[in-house]
């Protein structure tokens, strides 16, 4: 199989080496590129049309969010799936950067094989939320929901089966495919298929904005601790 190509984007060199150095050792995982700032990393994912590229939220030129939305408008970079690098786990920035098209967030002191695990992940179009992450997402959505819902949401959700609004609601809380399978009682290919239909309905680019969608137009709602 073909290793999974990475592009790593920050203007801190020491996280893009320390980042590279650990990927490097792995077989199935080549850094293509490395960018210091937003701009650089877009031109750098057009040339070389990684599987993952680790993108910072915060950058000089053009920061994380808005390099994250020009890919995600592009249909010849679909697949490219965007990892957000931050320093703090949950700012002010993720539900924008989530929305424009991020597949997910990993915080920089991330351990060495959670990395590893995270771009493996990604890189099978799955959503990249840690645990950490979800929870507050989850608790800013029952503290303050955002006003407006995606113009998907109030037509798509008409057109998923109950199969896969079930399928949905289970991935918004965080579960795999195997998890929403065994929870389903059906095969986690079923499972992915169901999704994977839900997200063509609504119109989403991956599971971490199939998970806003499922919060913003009320499919799932938060509960209150």
């Amino acid at each position: 199989m073909s290793a999974i190509r990475v592009l790593l984007v920050d203007d801190q060199r020491l996280i893009r080496s320390g980042f590279r150095a650990l990927l490097d050792l792995e077989d199935d995982i080549e850094v293509v590129a490395e960018a210091s700032d937003g701009q650089e990393g877009l031109e750098l994912v057009r040339r070389h049309l990684p599987d993952v590229a680790l993108i910072d939220i915060q950058m000089p030129v053009l920061d994380g969010i808005e390099a994250t939305r020009q890919i995600a408008a592009d249909p010849a970079l679909a697949g490219v799936h965007v990892v957000i690098l931050t320093n703090y786990g949950m700012d002010e920035y993720v539900l924008d950067a989530l929305r424009a098209g991020a597949a997910g967030f990993l915080v920089k002191d991330i351990l060495p094989e959670d990395l590893l695990h995270s771009v493996r992940v990604a890189a099978r179009g799955d959503a990249l939320l840690a645990p950490s992450i979800t929870r507050k997402l989850i608790h800013r959505f029952v503290a303050q929901p955002l006003p407006g819902t995606p113009a998907a949401a109030g037509t798509g959700l008409t057109e998923l089966t109950g199969r896969e609004r079930e399928a949905v609601a289970l991935a918004a809380q965080g579960l795999s495919n195997d998890e929403i399978a065994d929870h389903m009682v059906i095969s986690p290919l079923t499972a992915k298929t169901h999704i994977n239909r839900a997200m063509t309905k609504l119109r989403v680019r991956d599971r971490a904005q199939l998970v806003v969608l499922a919060y913003e137009s009320g499919l799932v709602t938060p509960r209150r601790t």
